[in-house]
């Protein structure tokens, strides 16, 4: 089976990573981007320099229409069957239960939850047996709290998308998730806010990219595992000191 993957939101961040990491494990990456078309080429470039293979291509992932053709427009580029689907593209923006709009929840909806289960359906329609989806979500779908509320909703139906695809696309197709935790330094964060996240996980430290890349590579190859979700978030779900729990450090 030829190793081709298609990483949707490919061309920057958590998406950069898995494809450069990918490219250099034999997969011939084809990276998915919207609007970041010089950050998209730029990556081919630096990954074919390698020795890699890599090419690009666009699609508006809020838009149904441009879903459902991707699959198909990414294959014919290639010249082969696509094998293994990230759905890594995200939207991520704040609010909360008592003042979000219909807005913001579509926004969040169309990309975060619609686009990755359109894709998913799409791509089992070409793939051969012993192909991979591999949904990137969120630790927060483990340990809710009212922050980012459309976007946590959206999270939380990919969570559950995962495992009812798993059970519906099997045996052919694995279907996985990850949850990275404090990864990047997002765009509403100073680096002193970030460092703080980090530090406040269980393991003391964030999850840096090479480790969700370690998460996808052995969920590609583990052929006996599907419909799970892997916390790749140095335990930042599991941290239980709250201020209503406190541990007495004298027993």
């Amino acid at each position: 089976m030829t190793k081709t993957v298609l990483i949707t939101g490919g061309a920057a961040r958590i998406g950069a990573h898995l494809s450069k990491g990918l490219a250099a494990d034999d997969w011939t990456v084809i990276i998915h981007y919207f609007r970041s078309k010089q950050k998209a080429n730029d990556l081919a470039s630096e990954i074919e320099s390698l020795g890699g293979k890599a090419l690009t291509i666009q699609a508006n992932l809020s838009v149904p229409q441009e879903c459902d053709s991707l699959i198909e427009r990414a294959s014919s580029k290639s010249g082969q069957a696509i094998t293994a689907l990230i759905n890594n593209a995200s939207t991520f923006q704040d609010d909360r239960a008592e003042t979000f709009t219909r807005a913001a929840y579509d926004y969040h909806m169309e990309a975060n939850l619609r686009a990755p289960i359109l894709l998913s359906q799409h791509f089992a329609a070409q793939a051969p047996s012993g192909s991979n989806i591999i949904n990137i979500i969120d630790q927060r779908v483990l340990k809710p709290n009212p922050q980012f509320f459309s976007y946590s909703l959206s999270k939380a139906g990919l969570h559950w998308a995962t495992t009812t695809m798993a059970q519906a696309l099997a045996p052919n197709i694995r279907v996985n998730a990850i949850g990275p935790g404090p990864v990047l330094q997002n765009t509403g964060q100073s680096e002193l806010e970030f460092a703080e996240e980090a530090s406040q996980t269980l393991l003391g430290r964030g999850s840096p990219p090479e480790s969700l890349l370690q998460a996808v590579s052995y969920l590609l190859s583990a052929t006996s595992v599907t419909g799970q979700f892997l916390a790749v978030d140095s335990g930042q779900h599991l941290r239980w000191e709250t201020p209503d729990i406190k541990l007495d450090k004298g027993q």
